[in-house]
């Protein structure tokens, strides 16, 4: 009885300090990922108005308004389908013209 409380506690004492080590090198690890200070970084995100224009920064990288008209252009044209919509919309349709003869 005595070796069994023995190689439990030797056991459960080896696996604790196992965690502990595993703590330890995930602090270690976050503090590594954490980077180095930047002083380009001071702020995440800026948003200036040039000539009534918003120009915005995201992380030092600068992001204006006429960018995203651009691209909305650029989406707007390229006139993806939608196959779940054009479901929706004729199933929405369908119970419109259902209901509406029911009820009227």
């Amino acid at each position: 009885m005595f070796r069994f409380f023995l190689k439990t506690f030797l056991l459960i004492s080896i696996l604790f300090f196992g965690i502990i080590l595993g703590f330890l090198e995930a602090n270690n690890g976050l503090h590594k990922m954490k980077g180095y200070d930047d002083g380009s970084f001071e702020r995440v995100i800026s948003i200036e108005e040039h000539e009534g224009a918003y120009e915005t920064s995201i992380l030092g990288e600068k992001i204006s308004s006429h960018n995203l008209n651009e691209k909305k252009k650029i989406i707007e044209e390229i006139h993806t389908y939608n196959i779940f919509s054009d479901i929706a919309q004729k199933l929405a349709h369908f119970f419109n013209t259902i209901f509406s003869s029911v009820f009227l």
